[in-house]
């Protein structure tokens, strides 16, 4: 088979089917009927000379031959996409460039008041969309150019992502104000005998934190789980229970709600917070500035 033979729409209808796993959400996402879809899958199926993709109560799975294509081809339109759209130069004072960012709701706290105070002054123009690090598609979403930048405590982004550390930081136990322990040192059979708020933020680093108090054979009563940060503070603020929190975490929260920290009384490990990009943005102008931005905002140390 020839390059010549292939249409391009038949490849993004490919790499959408496989990410959607639905003729109708495809549809949807290229802006064609579900015919059109079905219509193209037909053509691609006789150029390659395999199905492709199956019908199942569970939507389109792709076949062998598919799953080993799909990565090269996923790839390929992302690097099309940068290349269409790349400038020669980035003029932050005059762009109207939308940036996706993947943060935890943690990393929302910390970084976007600081950032977007900095880019009301630097780049007007310039919008940010924000989506969760701990999305499933992460990983393809920005292997395909749809994210620009992590930053995070994220250890599962390896191969095919550049990296950088913004800073090192440590878990500290975070409290109510007027509570004895914001008082007195905060020991080991306090820590104990407090009900707790346990944070699991699963697909972050934060779950080996986790791991690690239950080994050093530290007991907690959770008395209460949660999946994220988002109402922790005001949770702590209302109780006398306690959460094992990162540090610049707790430093945002204290003053506003009224909290305090102490060192936690368990050695735990430190967690490195990484500004994080596939490797087709490295040379990307506008990526690269949104970049420097970050490093001189929160970077500690040198490169």
């Amino acid at each position: 088979m020839d390059l010549k033979d292939i249409d391009l729409n038949l490849l993004l209808v490919f790499d959408e089917l496989r990410r959607h796993r639905r003729v109708s959400a495809t549809a949807a996402a290229l802006g064609l009927s579900q015919p059109g879809v079905s219509n193209a899958l037909n053509r691609l199926r006789r150029l390659l000379g395999d199905e492709l993709f199956l019908r199942t109560p569970r939507g389109m799975s792709p076949t062998p031959y598919a799953e080993n294509i799909a990565e090269p081809i996923a790839e390929a339109l992302a690097t099309l996409r940068q290349t269409l759209a790349a400038r020669a130069h980035f003029d932050p004072a005059q762009s109207e460039a939308v940036f996706t960012l993947a943060l935890t709701d943690v990393g929302e706290i910390y970084f976007l008041p600081e950032l977007m105070q900095h880019l009301g002054r630097e780049a007007p123009g310039v919008t940010l969309d924000t989506r969760r690090s701990t999305d499933t598609d992460l990983k393809i979403d920005m292997e395909r150019g749809h994210v620009d930048l992590a930053l995070g405590f994220l250890p599962n982004l390896r191969a095919g992502f550049m990296q950088r550390r913004l800073f090192q930081q440590s878990y500290v136990c975070l409290f109510r104000q007027n509570l004895p322990e914001a008082q007195r040192p905060h020991d080991l059979a306090r820590f104990e005998a407090a009900e707790h708020v346990q944070v699991t933020a699963v697909g972050t680093g934060h779950s080996l934190i986790d791991d690690a108090l239950r080994r050093s054979g530290a007991e907690r009563r959770v008395r209460l789980r949660v999946p994220h940060f988002m109402a922790l503070a005001q949770v702590l603020q209302a109780t006398a229970m306690l959460a094992v929190v990162p540090e610049r975490f707790a430093g945002k929260v204290c003053g506003p709600f009224g909290l305090a920290s102490a060192p936690c009384p368990v050695p735990l490990p430190h967690s490195a917070i990484h500004a994080i990009w596939h490797a087709q943005k490295q040379r990307d102008p506008a990526s690269r500035w949104l970049r420097q931005q970050v490093f001189t905002l929160f970077a500690e140390g040198e490169l």
